[in-house]
């Protein structure tokens, strides 16, 4: 139950991490205002939160795995958002990342 509550947590924290900077990006760079940055500003501080519920105590641990779920995440948002076609470098780069991601996370340690 604490891997479901991990990887649960772990999306949850992407969504908020990359919809806010893509909030921010809409806002400044393609000149949508400042409520778009504003809402962006509002779910990176949300992701700030999401992290600390994490069932493993290891700030460091938690935030090298989340690296490797912001890449996948990232490739994923673009897809589904902005209709970016990530080629098969893209691809095996994000599926590396999610290998670190179950190493660090989820290996087997000694107590």
């Amino acid at each position: 139950m604490n891997v479901l509550r991990s990887v649960g947590l772990f999306v949850l924290a992407a969504i908020a991490e990359i919809g806010g900077a893509w909030l921010i990006w809409q806002g400044w760079r393609e000149h949508r205002g400042l409520w778009w940055i504003a809402g962006g500003v509002i779910a990176l501080g949300a992701y700030g939160f999401v992290a600390t519920f994490q069932p493993d105590p290891n700030f460091g641990r938690i935030l090298a795995a989340y690296g490797g779920v912001f890449v996948a995440g990232s490739l994923a948002w673009g897809m589904l958002v902005d209709k970016f076609r990530p080629d098969r470098w893209d691809l095996i780069g994000a599926a590396i990342c999610l290998v670190g991601v179950v190493v660090i996370m989820y290996a087997p340690r000694s107590s």
